[in-house]
């Protein structure tokens, strides 16, 4: 019998049987082991039926490269578990799903959960909350716990390479988990004065049906849009579940539709300080045509802004300068779409102010964009390719790359990423901090650069050690290059999980 059901299925089935008391477990069970049995023997017990639910692929954050098994297997293994009557693969993040449709008579968790304040989630209030509403109860079983990340980390079934196994070793014999906890927490203190480009991307999904008939291109049957906050806008996001309050000062030509993106994804204590260059700016949106089969981009179309009026710029510098000394930090995103010129550069590198810098390369830039104009930042984040293109060097070993720009702009502390092959982090006098890559694969690397600057920079800022700085960065860009753009932000409590199961 085939026990993994369908929401249409499971509906009709649960109409069925609501004479039957119900029983529901839910979790990523990503590794099945003598603790999960267990557990499901002292659920079955409650009641008639058992129903499992899983959390989707997509949303587990458990640490570099999980779930070890995707839903669909992990589906297959417990349907073959005889104390288990159906299998159901939750779409929401919580149990709020599963719960919604089944109704159990009985929610089962483990001692673990027993004090709801040791889940980092807060997902079993709602869970609770939803069970109770429909005349269920929570219970908690006794059973010994086993935890599936200890396993997974002891017996190495993520396959680290020997440089990932040493980094991750070093970081939890050095420093730990509750070490590194301690001091994210720290952050809140930190007040961050943004100053950038906000920019939409407009993500349009669709089938590709074929080549035209009589040109040379591919025709792509367009199904749904939505749009994601990037930029300056995604930076202000990661940053608002780790600091008090975030200031973000960026160009906005004040369109409808726009605002309500805005609402429905800024925070309340990201405050928005925006200013138009002219009265005809248009906001920035970068409109992308993906196949949503393979998540690949077909094609581009973007609107950018023209070149502001020279004044506008020394209204600009004259607005950071009432902000500056209200905040412990200046984070610059140049994106190179003319809202920052030579002038705020130059302004921005003679301020003491703790200074953070990304400052990309793009397709709209290529030609003219340069790190030139910034000089005395405390860090700088930049791609290998983009540092190879800055100083004009393709083959020259990424050491002496690295130390010639920390001279010529006078930089404390220099990230590198490479993509596939780590991070590397540099500073004058120093020996270079190397970080391995852990994500084997990424679903959209847009926005992995700025998710890595809003975590570096408050981790330099709060002095904490190299190692530190890189491996929590590196778990930024891993939360953002497996979402859709910037569909999600990086969160402390998310961050808290992919710590915690990391080191455990």
């Amino acid at each position: 019998m085939k026990k993994t059901i369908e929401k249409k299925k499971l509906v009709n089935y649960i109409n069925k049987n609501k004479d039957k008391k119900i029983v529901l477990c839910h979790g990523v069970f990503d590794l099945v082991h003598y603790g999960h049995i267990k557990h499901f023997k002292s659920a079955k017990k409650f009641g008639d039926i058992l129903i499992v639910s899983i959390t989707k692929d997509r949303f587990i954050k458990k640490g570099f490269n999980r779930p070890l098994f995707n839903e669909i297997k992990r589906s297959e293994y417990l349907s073959e578990i005889d104390l288990i009557d159906y299998v159901y693969i939750c779409e929401t993040e919580s149990a709020a799903d599963s719960i919604k449709i089944i109704k159990p008579k009985y929610y089962v968790k483990g001692p673990d959960y027993k004090n709801n304040k040791s889940d980092v989630t807060k997902k079993i209030y709602l869970e609770k909350k939803l069970v109770e509403k429909y005349k269920g109860k929570i219970v908690y079983t006794k059973d010994e716990k086993f935890s599936s990340s200890t396993i997974i980390n002891n017996g190495n079934l993520l396959n680290y390479n020997t440089s990932q196994k040493n980094f991750i070793e070093k970081i939890k014999r050095k420093y730990g988990y509750d070490y590194i906890k301690k001091e994210i927490k720290k952050f809140n203190k930190i007040k961050v004065l943004l100053v950038g480009e906000l920019i939409f991307d407009q993500y349009c999904f669709g089938n590709i049906i074929g080549k035209s008939g009589k040109e040379p291109h591919l025709v792509l049957k367009e199904e749904t849009s939505e749009y994601y906050v990037g930029g300056i806008g995604a930076v202000a996001r990661h940053l608002s579940s780790f600091v008090n309050s975030v200031h973000m000062m960026s160009p906005f030509g004040n369109e409808k539709f726009l605002k309500k993106i805005l609402k429905k994804n800024l925070k309340v204590n990201i405050i928005k300080d925006f200013v138009t260059p002219n009265k005809k700016y248009n906001s920035i949106i970068k409109k992308r045509f993906i196949d949503k089969v393979s998540n690949y981009k077909m094609f581009g179309s973007y609107i950018l802004p023209d070149q502001p009026h020279k004044n506008f710029f020394l209204k600009l510098i004259s607005k950071i300068k009432s902000k500056i000394n209200k905040n412990d930090m200046l984070i610059i995103c140049d994106y190179g779409h003319n809202f920052l010129d030579k002038k705020i550069a130059a302004y921005i590198s003679k301020t003491n102010k703790f200074k953070a810098l990304n400052s990309q390369l793009n397709s709209s830039n290529t030609s003219y964009h340069s790190l030139q104009n910034y000089k005395n930042m405390d860090i700088v984040i930049i791609n290998e390719s983009e540092l190879r293109l800055e100083l004009r060097e393709e083959k020259l070993d990424i050491k002496l790359l690295a130390s010639n720009l920390i001279k010529r702009n006078k930089i404390k502390n220099l990230i590198v990423t490479q993509g596939k092959n780590g991070v590397t982090f540099f500073r004058n006098n120093s020996s270079p901090i190397y970080c391995p890559a852990f994500v084997e694969k990424s679903i959209d690397k847009i926005g992995a650069g700025d998710a890595m600057l809003s975590i570096v920079s408050l981790a330099i800022k709060q002095n904490l050690d190299p190692e530190i700085v890189l491996f929590l960065g590196s778990i930024a860009s891993a939360y953002s290059v497996n979402t859709i753009g910037n569909e999600l932000a990086v969160d402390f409590s998310e961050m808290d999980r992919f710590l915690k199961f990391s080191l455990e």
